[in-house]
């Protein structure tokens, strides 16, 4: 089946509220889509969402890549061929990663829409549902203490707390959170990079009554070596995420004694679908859990995000909230979310509507 059209368009939307991690405030955010048309009708869609801090890439470069005569030539191309297409992307686009999943994403779409089959399913569907995580930014107790209540009246029991600014004021929000609500929260830490190692052993010590189920990225990327001073349980419930982008850093944190025990995958980091299952596989071999998280992102991205995870046998962590924070989107479908539990819809590619 042919590609007959292809259209990209870049869309600034407004969050629902600002939030803050240790080294920004957000209040809106920049996003790229692309659109893959077939000879039968079947429109296929991507979108791309990178972080710039992370990546190197903003959205406004991605909307640029996806508007060049490289991306304008799949058109005449069979649908069929996605994964060589994905593959010649990859070559053109290579330091992008952000342009990469959102042509990959769109194909994938297309794909699966033609052949009537949802991707999770095309890849082998391993899970059915897992809890997501929903996010409190950096904030004062009592803000963080109003959200927490919000989110448990919306059904959600995994908190994920951004920290990194003053560890002694993480640890009151932390402690404030359980002394309020018990034990219905299972409780994860986001510290994008704010941490020194000294702040990180204190924090955990002082945390190790609460059980929090994980850390992601305590320490600045280039400092990977000092978690090695840590004991294997320690380093067990460490996420990596900044420190991990693509396969080659992956196979380079998937050593025999691995700084982290958790590796986050987000599709803007990796370059998609494709480029997440090579890191996926990377882990599984090194006992390495899964942790699928992700940016600020349309509805099309984080269903692609929850596929992939699905077809993972060693997924263990969902934290795919990045479009709750969005005051519109351009779709809906892909999945629902049921007491905290993120259910795909099985409908063919991702199973996501335009509005």
């Amino acid at each position: 089946m042919k590609i007959i059209a292809i259209r990209s368009y870049l869309k600034h939307v407004r969050l629902k509220k600002p939030y803050t991690i240790a080294y920004n405030t957000y209040y809106d955010v920049s996003l790229a889509f692309l659109e893959v048309e077939l000879a039968n009708g079947i429109i296929g869609y991507g979108s791309g969402s990178p972080s710039e801090e992370v990546v190197g890439e903003t959205t406004q470069q991605t909307s640029i890549n996806l508007q060049t005569d490289f991306v304008q030539a799949f058109v005449g191309r069979d649908i069929r061929q996605f994964n060589e297409l994905i593959y010649e992307t990859t070559i053109r686009f290579k330091q992008f990663p952000g342009t990469i999943s959102a042509i990959d994403i769109a194909l994938h779409d297309a794909f699966g829409k033609y052949i009537q089959l949802p991707i999770a399913q095309f890849y082998g569907q391993k899970i059915k549902s897992l809890p997501t995580s929903i996010t409190i930014g950096i904030c004062d107790v009592q803000e963080t203490l109003a959200q927490a209540l919000e989110y448990k009246k919306m059904g959600f029991r995994i908190l994920k707390v951004k920290t990194g600014n003053i560890p002694e004021v993480d640890l009151e929000r932390i402690i404030k959170l359980i002394e309020i609500f018990s034990d219905y929260f299972i409780i994860r830490v986001d510290a994008n990079q704010g941490y020194t190692y000294d702040e990180l052993t204190w924090f955990m010590k002082s945390t190790n009554a609460y059980k929090i189920e994980l850390i992601e990225q305590p320490l600045k990327v280039g400092l990977e070596n000092e978690l090695l001073k840590l004991n294997h349980a320690d380093r067990k419930i460490l996420a990596a995420d900044e420190s991990l982008k693509n396969v080659q850093s992956a196979i380079s944190l998937a050593t025999k004694e691995p700084p982290f025990g958790i590796f986050n995958i987000k599709l803007m980091k990796c370059g998609g679908i494709i480029g997440a299952r090579e890191i996926a596989t990377i882990a599984q071999a090194s006992s390495i859990d899964l942790f699928w998280g992700c940016n600020d992102e349309s509805i099309i991205s984080i269903t692609a995000a929850l596929h992939v995870a699905y077809s993972c046998q060693n997924t263990k962590y969902l934290d795919l909230d990045g479009s709750f924070d969005l005051a519109e989107d351009i779709v809906t479908g892909g999945f629902e979310i049921i007491d905290g539990y993120m259910h795909i819809n099985n409908n063919p590619g991702f199973g996501i509507d335009i509005i």
